[in-house]
Order: C-alpha cells, then sequence, then structure tokens
C-alpha cells in the first residue's frame, strides 16, 4: 500500500535527475545557444515555458518562492528572446546531453530506461489537474522518442504536481514565499545567505518575513519554537499527502521498483557533482 512516505521518498530520488536541467553545463549551453543569456533567463523561460508566454505575476504566482521583483527582471523580457516552444526545445536539448555525458549511451537505451520510462509515464498521466497549474502544463508537454527523456518529463510533470500541492498548504496557512524560505533555514533544510541570492528576497524581506512568524509565535530568534516546529512537520505532512494520487494509481510494486530504478541514477547525478549539497531546492536525503 502506498502512503504518503511513498511520494517523499520518490521525490527525494526523482529531483536530482529532473534538476539537470538547473546544474548541469550542457543546460546552460543549450539555454545560451537559443538566445537567453544568463542562468536566470534560461530557468525561468524553460520552466515557464508549459505555462506560453506568460507574465512575471504568472510565473510569481505559480512558481511561490521567488520574489516578484527578481522574477520580473527576466519576465516577460524572455519572450523576446525565444519562443515557449524553443525554450521547451533548449531544454530538452540541454537535459539529453547532460543525461548522456553523466549515465553514459549504454544506460540512455537500456531496459532499465525504458522501464523507469514507463513506470514514471503510468504515475505522470494520472496526475489531478484542478489547482495544479504547473502539473497541468507539463502533461501536455509531448516529448517525442528517447526513453530517457520521456522519463525526464514524467519526472518533470510530478515534481511539479508536488510543487503545486506544496503550494496549496502553504496558502492554506497563509504563509508567503518569503517566509517559507525563513521556515526552510529555521528547519536546517537550506542556508538563509543561499536562498535569499537564488530566490531574490533582500535582508528586509527576509527580516520582515523573520518578524511576521515571530509574532504568530512560530519563530524565536533564528530558531522554530514548538509550534513552528509543528507547522512546518504539517506543511510538509500535506505536501507528501497531496502528491500522493499518481503513486497510487501507480501501486506499491510500482513505486517500489521506479525508486530502485532511480537509485543508481541519482547517485551518478550526485557523483558527478550536478547536486550541490545543500541546494535550495531542499530535498531531504533518501532513507
Amino acid at each position: 500500500m502506498t502512503s504518503p512516505a511513498t511520494a517523499r521518498l520518490l521525490w527525494s530520488m526523482a529531483e536530482p535527475f529532473h534538476a539537470l536541467t538547473y546544474f548541469a553545463e550542457e543546460a546552460g549551453s543549450a539555454f545560451a545557444a537559443a538566445g537567453l543569456r544568463g542562468f536566470w533567463s534560461g530557468y525561468f523561460a524553460g520552466r515557464a515555458a508549459p505555462l506560453g508566454a506568460v507574465g512575471a505575476e504568472v510565473v510569481s504566482a505559480t512558481f511561490v518562492n521567488f520574489a516578484p521583483e527578481f522574477v520580473a527582471r527576466r519576465v516577460p523580457a524572455v519572450w523576446d528572446a525565444v519562443t515557449p516552444a524553443a525554450a521547451l526545445d533548449a531544454r530538452v536539448a540541454g537535459v539529453d546531453a547532460a543525461v548522456s555525458r553523466v549515465l553514459g549511451e549504454e544506460w540512455t537505451g537500456s531496459g532499465a530506461a525504458i522501464e523507469a520510462m514507463e513506470l514514471a509515464a503510468t504515475a505522470a498521466a494520472a496526475v489531478d489537474h484542478p489547482g495544479r497549474p504547473l502539473a497541468a502544463a507539463n502533461s501536455a508537454v509531448a516529448v517525442a522518442g528517447e526513453p530517457h527523456l520521456v522519463l525526464w518529463q514524467a519526472l518533470t510533470t510530478l515534481r511539479e504536481h508536488r510543487g503545486d500541492g506544496h503550494t496549496v498548504a502553504l496558502v492554506a496557512r497563509e504563509v508567503d514565499g518569503v517566509q517559507a524560505h525563513v521556515l526552510a533555514a529555521a528547519a536546517g533544510r537550506s542556508d538563509r545567505a543561499w536562498l535569499q541570492k537564488a530566490r531574490g528576497w533582500d535582508d528586509a524581506a527576509w527580516d520582515g518575513a523573520a518578524t511576521r512568524l515571530t509574532d504568530r509565535g512560530w519563530l524565536a530568534g533564528d530558531g522554530l519554537t514548538a509550534e513552528g516546529l509543528a507547522m512546518v512537520t504539517s506543511i510538509e505532512a500535506d505536501t507528501d499527502r497531496l502528491a500522493l494520487g499518481p503513486w497510487r494509481a501507480l501501486g506499491a510494486p510500482g513505486c517500489d521498483r521506479l525508486a530502485e530504478l532511480l537509485r543508481p541514477v541519482r547517485r551518478a547525478v550526485v557523483a558527478a557533482g550536478l547536486w550541490p549539497a545543500g541546494n535550495p531546492i531542499g530535498v531531504p536525503e533518501p532513507d
């Protein structure tokens, strides 16, 4: 029987593979070749492309954890450089090149890659769309051909589905993007300096969020209170629960097998130095 812990485990297994699109040199090169200058232009264009040529307001609302001013410095300007379709092509090209280097041509055409693709695609086909804009948009992205690319897109759809659910859990508790990061830093899941740099929140925004959380009784100094720890735990538990639907559709044996198939993939990405320790995504180490 699948449980919320299953959703969390598969997230921790799959996320480094998805994150090749952020951390691999090949991804940056592909975005640059498409006409996008700088890491963040590639990031926002690649991740937002399934939504279409949306503006900064939509990107800020769906991505949640970035400072709106940080987003607005790149969006909608990225659509002057590329169309969403071209950004998607660049995203796939970068991942393709990175996977070939990190995992090798033998793996990309292997039975293990095909089996993982089939399992992940089954789960991704079961994502629920209401209230899940990034999952719904990624569900409509068709990747033809190679199993490792279909696998990557399926896992990307599933991680965006999880992220949409995380947003629901935050909004239900009136926790905004910067407060979510303050809580993550207080819980020890990431570092304040890295989060501020990678998400665009300045000291005034961060300190203001810390004050609001202190007033709510969730924060004391730089640490969580008992109530704050309970709320962080509750948010994470709801995120896991809301992510469970596609994995339940796949079934426990399929989930176990996919985790087994992704373990060496994750290990290869980490060994290649493409999953920086303490990165702002905040994924826990798998058990």
